[in-house]
């Protein structure tokens, strides 16, 4: 009775299938993708890691590597309060508390990004979409989310930037159309491209999503892995995204 507590009327918990890990969803507004969830597979998360995810949202991709990972050092940003209320509620549901943390702050509050500690790894699902893209409603608070309203793509690299360390590994999913500002940014401030990954809905359709690997203030070497295909001829999800989703049942 208690944790139905956590849960308000316009809101549904939904099972992870990882770990016995649940979270809490609006029922009607923002809700998680299956980019946030191949973001969460596709960072190469130590157990003893600290992790920082930037935009984090309601929390999945930290949910996503504490069930993966068992790591006990993660901490989610976001600049919606709202945000951060249900994944803090999510947290004390899933009896996390002391190693996901989650806090309201601005990413272009470099004074308080500063005082952060510094982390092993950084994730981000940031805003695809340029703030002068499209017809923008400002009181949609699902506009913050999808469009460089609160921050843009240099908002967030100039914060990895600050919360790596040395060396730190940093992860990002994002649209392939922004991928040359994608790349300069990085380099602009040190956090080399190591690894870059096409996602295509399927072998006849142009890809949608990428996701990228940097590291701070390493050496310039960069690998393509294989595409990732989403679904087969027949219309089925590949082998590897059901593996993907197959290995958050167990």
């Amino acid at each position: 009775m208690l944790k139905k507590s956590l849960i308000q009327d316009n809101e549904t918990l939904e099972d992870l299938k990882l770990k016995g890990l649940y979270i809490i969803q609006k029922k009607q507004g923002f809700r998680f993708g299956m980019d946030a969830v191949l973001l969460g597979n596709f960072a190469r998360v130590k157990k003893n890691d600290s992790v920082i995810d930037l935009c984090t949202g309601t929390g999945i991709i930290p949910f996503i590597i504490s069930g993966k990972n068992e790591v006990k050092n993660i901490l989610g940003i976001d600049i919606q309060q709202e945000l951060i209320d249900m994944a803090n509620r999510t947290v004390e549901y899933n009896n996390l508390k002391g190693q996901i943390n989650f806090i309201n702050e601005d990413l272009t509050n470099e004074k308080a990004i500063k005082e952060l500690n510094r982390a092993d790894v950084v994730t981000v699902n940031p805003p695809y979409k340029l703030r002068n893209s499209g017809v923008i409603n400002l009181d949609d608070k699902n506009a913050i989310s999808r469009h460089e309203i609160s921050c843009n793509l240099d908002d967030v690299i100039r914060a990895a930037k600050i919360l790596l360390k040395d060396r730190g590994k940093f992860y990002m999913v994002h649209r392939p159309e922004r991928m040359a500002d994608i790349l300069c940014t990085m380099k602009k401030y040190k956090i080399e491209p190591k690894v870059i990954r096409m996602v295509q809905p399927n072998k006849d359709k142009s890809p949608n999503l990428i996701l990228l690997e940097g590291q701070k203030n390493a050496g310039a070497f960069l690998r393509w892995e294989k595409t990732l295909y989403v679904y087969d001829e027949e219309g089925n999800y590949t082998d590897e995204i059901k593996r993907i989703y197959g290995e958050m049942g167990n």
